[in-house]
């Protein structure tokens, strides 16, 4: 599981940031792409990176600012030419349908896939998406248009059954190997007793990532990133810069890393920079951060955080 950052930047493209898109690499553990946010430009940033356009399973737009999604239109009809032949899932608030309708029908794209758009009723949470590996569940954020958050659990994984060593012994499958996977012990009838935690695989804890769309601090911030091995959180202004975070609705880096110290998160990546800090300047963010949140990362266009491996239970 790896997070790959595609754009970074706020607002406008800059000569060092291209506008939000960030990438969760689940090639490992479902053979898919899943995004966040995809602003003008995606494409080319697509180009220079590790990414097939083919696997991308799902879009998640954390809400309908340009910077956030004008990359969209481009994006789906290219997944067609890229071979995209499998459903493409696409969640996001109220209007993202109408967004993707019209741009579709204007343009007369025509795509070789089946999409399917969730809108997120306005001011709603709870869990958006569940299969036997992740769990999705969402929040609104405050921000001055609907803005979501979204975490994103990867489901604790039981230890296997070593059935060829069973098979090995014997025995055959059937409610014998289901007592066994419970862990429970068996008794046979000449008084050998079998453990049954000899015969099954080491089980691994859930892994917890949280991305976050534009807003300022706020209760459902911190209740998305707990205890998550890594927060994805915009810092747009430094701390000498608050009243126009708080005049635009967005978060400072401090801000950023009050969140995640409050959560409990492992790590903070920020991003979403506004481009009056380029250069060195944009290291202030990072040192504003750690004075709450030491494990602090500062994003770059084709940044790469490995989220770290699932830990035995």
């Amino acid at each position: 599981m790896e997070l790959y950052f595609l754009g970074t930047g706020a607002g406008m493209p800059s000569k060092e940031r291209n506008v939000t898109s960030v990438m969760l690499n689940l090639l490992a553990e479902r053979n898919a792409y899943w995004m966040f946010d995809c602003g003008e430009g995606t494409q080319h940033q697509i180009l220079r990176a590790p990414v097939k356009i083919s696997k991308l399973e799902k879009l998640f737009v954390t809400h309908l600012h340009g910077d956030h999604l004008y990359g969209l239109p481009g994006l789906l009809s290219s997944r067609s030419y890229q071979g995209g032949d499998t459903p493409f899932n696409i969640y996001g608030p109220e209007g993202i349908r109408e967004f993707i309708d019209m741009s579709l029908r204007i343009s007369e794209s025509h795509l070789t896939y089946e999409i399917t758009v969730h809108e997120l009723k306005r001011g709603s949470s709870g869990l958006l998406f569940e299969d036997e590996q992740f769990e999705v569940t969402y929040a609104p954020l405050v921000h001055r248009i609907e803005s979501y958050g979204y975490r994103i659990v990867e489901k604790p994984q039981q230890g296997r059954l070593d059935v060829e060593r069973l098979k090995a012994l014997g025995l055959t499958s059937g409610p014998l190997f289901g007592r066994i996977k419970r862990g429970e012990d068996v008794t046979f009838p000449d008084g050998t007793v079998l453990n049954a935690q000899q015969f099954i695989g080491p089980s691994y804890a859930s892994r917890v990532v949280t991305v976050l769309g534009d807003t300022q601090p706020c209760p459902n911030a911190i209740e998305l990133a707990r205890d998550a091995e890594v927060l994805v959180h915009e810092a747009t202004f430094a701390e000498n810069r608050k009243e126009l975070a708080v005049r635009y609705d967005h978060s400072t880096a401090k801000d950023a890393a009050r969140t995640a110290a409050a959560a409990g998160a492992k790590a903070l990546i920020l991003t979403h920079i506004s481009s009056r800090y380029q250069g060195p300047a944009a290291e202030q963010l990072v040192s504003e951060a750690q004075e709450f949140h030491e494990l602090t990362y500062l994003a770059h266009d084709h940044f790469r955080y490995e989220v770290p491996g699932r830990k035995r239970e």
